[in-house]
């Protein structure tokens, strides 16, 4: 058996299951209330966060070089281990008090107008890989809005580890109830709110998370030749005791419906967009739409890791209250701005992905990093007074940031993949139609860097040139904002699933110079 003691005195006994990792069975444990790691942002097997972090009473496994680098020989020793990367086998257990990536974020109910008083309850979902966020509506007002981790997050950080465990027997119906008792946990909660059930709902989300969902098969999506047997535009039963919900389009294997519900919500808002334009929405998979015209539309997608969704990084947390946001450079050294408000003392305050970008944004202007985002001493008086934190921490080169934070250089390299990713996908796209950046009227950038990302740090890290700095928009949740526009407007449901027509996708991955071009944009600076 796996003997499992928690933090707070819980004694669980599951059994053995060779098909799972041991993280995977700690995820899944039925506790009777919320899960052991319920809202914990894993990284599922990747090594990298920590936070799936367990010690073993007796006869722990051998540790993996993963595990040296992210834990120390001393706490090898003491038997703490990284159970993501060990099987489901006979244990017995200790598991630390879970760190958690905060609450629900809720925003305020605003008040309806007397003329929807008698409107009808609608859901409106945008499904991340990584996030849920959600709007309940009354008509066309706001009943109540939040977001949290997408509950799957333990079976899968990226979309193809989670394609991967829908491929085994029984996973894809574990991770499609796994979202379908969110689902109806949200619509009950908004039924509550309004005094009557929700009655409409649509949900928009990356293919692969659409696909888990509506309980498709997955094979088209999780092998190449990567295809689309089942490609949205359509109103479907999810389940008997949810309503009818809408899928925007599928516009591409990895260019869903987030993608069509964002263009509606640009194509609807209350600017026209000015053609071309780029939309970029950014998270564990990268969604580009060059909009040549309105009848035009180019696409690309490339996998970028949850970097940018602060997953799997050293101190990597989702976007909560006592998280860092940003890093400023002053003639102090790096000052550090929060979320909300600073941790509390009892808090781990971590910091989201776009705090690790700004972060560092502000050490490649020091002179700490250099163009290949390796660490260096500089010869300024302000970069050498930042780089005397910079030691070796399990044997892997770090930089102290204060407060018990330091950036690995794992870290720094993940931060560049991710930067080579986005650089290559706007590069081909602007390549394959003849345009030079300046010619771009806009880039709306949505998902996990879609509020508060700054474009000074991304021009400095070389996500975007230097001529589409000023054009930079912030554009928010555009798959939430297009989601509630496609449960109200007939116009606009008409308008986007006549969308997949005018669409052409870049098959990027299947290009032979894909590894060189991707090697070649593995740079600090932008590479046309």
């Amino acid at each position: 058996m796996i003997r499992i003691h928690t933090h707070d005195g819980q004694h669980l006994e599951l059994a053995p299951d060779q098909r799972l990792t041991l993280a995977q069975a700690i995820f899944l444990a039925p506790t009777g209330g919320a899960g052991l790691w319920d809202g914990v942002p894993l990284c599922a097997g990747l090594g990298k966060c920590g936070l799936c972090r367990v010690r073993y009473v007796s006869a722990a496994p051998q540790a993996t070089a993963d595990e040296a680098r992210r834990l120390g020989q001393a706490s090898l020793d003491q038997g703490w281990r990284l159970s993501c990367l060990h099987p489901a086998e006979t244990c017995d257990i200790e598991l630390p008090e879970p760190k958690r990536s905060g609450r629900p974020r809720q925003g305020q109910p605003q008040p309806a107008q007397a003329a929807q008083a008698d409107a009808d309850i609608a859901l409106a979902v945008d499904l991340g890989t990584t996030s849920v966020h959600w709007t309940a509506l009354m008509g066309r007002d706001v009943l109540a809005s939040g977001q949290e981790l997408n509950p799957q997050m333990g079976l899968g950080s990226e979309v193809m580890s989670r394609l991967g465990f829908a491929a085994r027997p029984g996973g894809a119906e574990i991770l499609q109830n796994l979202i379908l008792d969110r689902l109806r946990q949200l619509a009950r909660a908004a039924g509550a709110r309004a005094g009557r059930p929700v009655t409409r709902l649509c949900v928009a989300g990356n293919s692969a998370m659409t696909y888990i969902l509506l309980g498709l098969p997955v094979g088209g999506l999780a092998r190449a030749p990567y295809s689309l047997g089942y490609a949205g535009g359509d109103d479907r039963s999810i389940a008997p005791d949810l309503p009818e919900t809408r899928i925007p389009p599928l516009l591409a294997p990895f260019v869903g419906g987030d993608l069509s519900a964002g263009l509606a919500a640009l194509t609807f808002g209350p600017e026209a967009p000015r053609y071309p334009f780029l939309l970029a929405d950014l998270g564990t998979n990268g969604e580009f739409v060059l909009a040549l015209s309105p009848s035009e539309y180019l696409l690309a997608s490339v996998p970028m890791g949850p970097a940018l969704e602060g997953v799997g990084l050293r101190h990597g947390r989702t976007a909560a209250a006592g998280a860092v946001r940003a890093f400023a450079l002053t003639p102090a050294g790096l000052k550090p701005e929060y979320v909300e408000r600073p941790p509390l003392p009892d808090e781990d305050p971590g910091i989201t992905g776009v705090g690790y970008l700004s972060l560092a944004a502000a050490l490649l202007r020091a002179g700490v990093l250099d163009e290949s985002g390796r660490f260096m001493v500089p010869a300024t008086p302000l970069g050498q007074r930042l780089a005397k934190g910079l030691a070796s921490v399990n044997g892997e080169a770090s930089l102290a940031l204060g407060s018990g934070l330091f950036l690995p250089a794992s870290d720094v390299e993940e931060l560049v993949k991710v930067k080579a990713a986005f650089n290559l996908a706007l590069s081909r796209l602007l390549a394959e139609a003849a345009l030079p950046a300046s010619a771009l009227a806009a880039v709306h950038l949505a998902g996990a860097m879609g509020e508060h990302v700054s474009a000074r740090d991304l021009v400095t890290l070389g996500f975007l040139p230097e001529a589409l700095a000023g054009v930079l928009l912030r554009a928010g949740n555009t798959s939430l904002k297009g989601s509630q526009l496609l449960l109200n407007s007939p116009e606009a449901w008409d308008w986007v699933r006549a969308l997949p027509a005018k669409c052409r996708a870049l098959d990027l991955a299947s290009d032979p110079g894909f590894g060189s071009l991707y090697v070649e944009r593995m740079v600090l600076r932008h590479v046309a």
